[in-house]
């Protein structure tokens, strides 16, 4: 029986060949150079079951050294994923194909670490790694958690370099961080993948972005055009081009002309219209002393019951034909016309729907 090594689905450690034989390479020393600057976390944070600290403060040395060494042999840099526009979505074994698509082999099939460099995609894939973090991460197989957490990284360096953003990454970093406090204390040791200290270090660098993006500062622009100098009409234009409450409020906080815009009832009303069925305005009317509708209360209200219409620049796709999930772009397009892409409908595009994120993690319940 061959050897596999300590996880048969992993690509394996490096090996170069000498002399005296075949040696592992050793990659401590560049991922030590890059821990420069350790992060540190509270301890007391962290509690098993019993309220007691997981480590005792004679073994924080030890255990933070050790630690780290768990964290370089389970880098997320050495690992290899794949980069493909489309995957097959099968639930059950056929005469052609054997077992069935997981929710961690399509997030590690399909290409999410080029998708974040679109705008038009970056939104689309942040919420789908919120709702991972919230329920779903626990049943993602070490490899798709690794992807994860490199997916992740290079979310919060791109938000760190442009500054765009941030609200979105301190939501999602929340969420996983609250996860990650629950299965550490004690609740889900028994189904997270690999060693408690690789989870503890991961924890520790959540809460090292959550630092980062908190001191975040914008660098202002001191030359060129800026919202002082655009007429109302222009400045009201792009108030109603916004689609989030909080967008709206945070850009009136910026001059008192936004702030006189952004108090607009109509402008509410419309926002309320666009997220919000009627019959939900009638449960939770909230009318002024005058018997005005309070629309901006009511969108604030309505959010805390209902959730909001989702808007996305660009989406997965999934053709309920040949059961195909892919990205939808030009190159993709395409194939489909060609005899390469494996789609057998007389007309795809009649069978393409959008998934939003939910509709993505539905599509691997089984």
């Amino acid at each position: 029986m061959p050897f596999l090594g300590q996880d048969w689905r992993s690509p394996g450690w490096s090996w170069i060949k000498t002399e005296d034989g075949w040696k592992r390479c050793e990659s401590w020393s560049r991922d030590l150079e890059r821990e420069t600057n350790p992060r540190t976390i509270s301890h007391s944070i962290i509690l098993n079951s019993d309220d007691e600290e997981i480590f005792s403060n004679e073994e924080q040395e030890y255990t933070s050294k050790k630690r780290k060494k768990d964290h370089f042999r389970n880098d997320t840099d050495t690992q290899c994923f794949y980069r493909e526009k489309w995957i097959y979505v099968h639930k059950e074994s056929t005469r052609e194909r054997h077992g069935y698509c997981t929710l961690g082999e399509a997030f590690n099939r399909l290409d999410f670490s080029s998708a974040i460099q679109d705008i038009r995609r970056f939104t689309y894939v942040v919420k789908l790694l919120q709702l991972i973090a919230k329920s779903q991460l626990t049943s993602l197989s070490g490899v798709a958690q690794k992807n994860y957490f490199n997916v992740l990284d290079k979310i919060v360096r791109k938000v760190l370099d442009d500054h765009q953003n941030p609200r979105l990454i301190k939501d999602l970093l929340q969420d996983l961080s609250s996860t990650l406090c629950i299965l550490i204390r004690g609740v889900g040791k028994s189904v997270l993948v690999g060693n408690i200290n690789i989870w503890i270090c991961r924890l520790e660098t959540i809460l090292h972005w959550q630092q980062q993006l908190q001191n975040l500062q914008v660098t202002k622009v001191n030359d060129g055009l800026t919202l002082s100098d655009l007429p109302l009409h222009m400045l009201n234009n792009i108030l109603y081009r916004l689609s989030d409450g909080w967008d709206i409020v945070t850009l009136g906080q910026v001059t008192p002309t936004l702030s006189m815009l952004s108090e607009d009832r109509r402008l509410w009303k419309k926002l309320c219209q666009y997220h919000f069925a009627e019959k939900q305005f009638c449960r939770h009317l909230i009318l002024s002393e005058k018997g005005h509708v309070e629309w901006k209360l009511m969108y604030f209200a309505l959010q805390k019951h209902y959730p909001p219409r989702e808007q996305y620049g660009d989406t997965l796709h999934f053709c309920r034909h040949c059961s195909i999930l892919f990205w939808k772009d030009c190159r993709l397009a395409l194939l489909f016309k060609d005899s390469g892409h494996p789609c057998t409908a007389t007309d795809p595009d009649s069978c393409f729907m959008p998934v939003s994120p939910q509709h993505f993690i539905d599509l691997f319940k089984f």
